[in-house]
């Protein structure tokens, strides 16, 4: 095989049309643009979301909601997930490293242990916020809670 005689195959590589190169290509004179008006003229644009006239869709829909910047976006962890996590690597301490090491948290993200699930280990347990059932469950397991 020759590099050299590579082509595309046949009718797959056609040529652009050539606008406004005279009478004789067909499409001289106005250019496919038809005649007069604003689309016809060099520069023309309109705006994004211009529907003619008619009133847009972005007019038309109610503004709704707002986005609070002082949110603290905490990710959730419930008392089974840190029995399965204590129990496959013999743990009795799972602090913030431990959840990054596993895969549950990112490096910068914040955590909230949550109370769905039992607890049967003793576990002394590091995270950012707790719910009142998950802090409940981590003591009456006879754990500790420390709050970051």
């Amino acid at each position: 095989m020759d590099l050299s005689t590579i082509k595309p195959a046949a009718g797959s590589v056609k040529n652009g049309k050539r606008i406004g190169r005279g009478p004789g290509s067909g499409k001289g004179g106005t250019s496919t643009r038809g005649h007069k008006g604003a689309k016809s003229r060099s520069g023309y644009s309109h705006k994004i979301g211009f529907e003619g006239g008619q009133m847009p869709l972005q007019r038309r829909l109610p503004k709704f909601g707002f986005k609070n910047r002082n949110r603290v976006e905490y990710k959730a962890i419930n008392l089974d997930t840190l029995q399965s996590i204590a129990e496959k690597n013999n743990l009795t301490k799972i602090d913030v490293k431990v959840l990054i090491e596993t895969g549950y948290l990112s490096k910068n993200g914040l955590v909230k242990i949550l109370g769905n699930g039992e607890l049967k280990n003793k576990l002394e347990v590091e995270a950012h916020a707790f719910s009142k059932s998950a802090e409940a469950a981590i003591i009456a397991a006879g754990g500790s809670v420390l709050k970051l």
